[in-house]
C-alpha cells in the first residue's frame, strides 16, 4: 500500500508540472518533503497549496488523510480534498471518490454514485489508468441492475455538464 500511495503522489506531481512555475516549486518542495518521510511537514506544505486551489495538493491531502499519513486518518477529510480535486477534473481523485462510494468508507455506500464517479474518472483518465478504472467500474456493474447503471450514466452526464460541481 505504501508503494501505491507514493506512486499516486508521484503521478499527481508529474501532471501538476505542466502548470504555474511558482506553485510548482512549492509543490516540488512538498513532494520532496513527503518522499523524505516527513509526512507532517508535507501535510502542512500541501495544505497551504490546497487552500489556494492547487489540484495536486488537494489530491495528495486526500491520500494522506485516507492513509493517516502525517495527519489523523479521517475519511471525511479525505473525501473533502478528493472532491475539491475532482471538481477540477482530477481523474485519480474522481476514481477515489468512486471507490469511497463503492466501499462505504468515507461516504455512504452507493453503487450508483460510485459508478458515476468511475465513469467520470474514465473519461478524464490517462491512457495508462483508463483500463484499470474500467475493470473496477465493470466489476461494480456486475452487482448493479440495468436501471442503476442507466441512472449512473445519466448522473455522469449531468455532473460533467455542471463541470463536476455539486456532484
Amino acid at each position: 500500500m505504501n508503494k501505491l500511495l507514493k506512486q499516486m503522489l508521484w503521478v499527481g506531481a508529474c501532471v501538476f508540472a505542466l502548470t504555474g512555475p511558482a506553485m510548482a516549486d512549492s509543490l516540488t518542495d512538498a513532494n520532496r518533503v513527503y518522499e523524505s518521510g516527513d509526512y507532517e511537514k508535507a501535510a502542512k506544505l500541501y495544505g497551504a497549496l490546497a487552500k489556494k486551489g492547487n489540484v495536486e495538493a488537494q489530491y495528495n491531502l486526500g491520500i494522506m488523510h485516507r492513509a493517516g499519513r502525517g495527519v489523523p486518518r479521517d475519511m471525511n477529510e479525505a473525501k473533502k480534498w478528493y472532491l475539491l480535486a475532482a471538481e477540477q477534473g482530477h481523474a485519480l481523485a474522481q476514481f477515489n471518490l468512486g471507490w469511497m462510494y463503492a466501499s462505504g468508507k468515507g461516504a455512504p455506500q452507493d453503487n450508483v454514485r460510485s459508478h458515476m464517479w468511475f465513469n467520470i474518472a474514465i473519461a478524464n483518465a490517462s491512457s495508462e489508468a483508463k483500463p484499470e478504472f474500467i475493470v473496477d467500474r465493470d466489476a461494480l456493474a456486475k452487482s448493479m441492475s440495468a436501471e442503476q447503471i442507466a441512472k449512473a450514466r445519466a448522473f455522469s452526464k449531468k455532473c460533467t455538464a455542471k463541470k463536476f460541481k455539486g456532484c
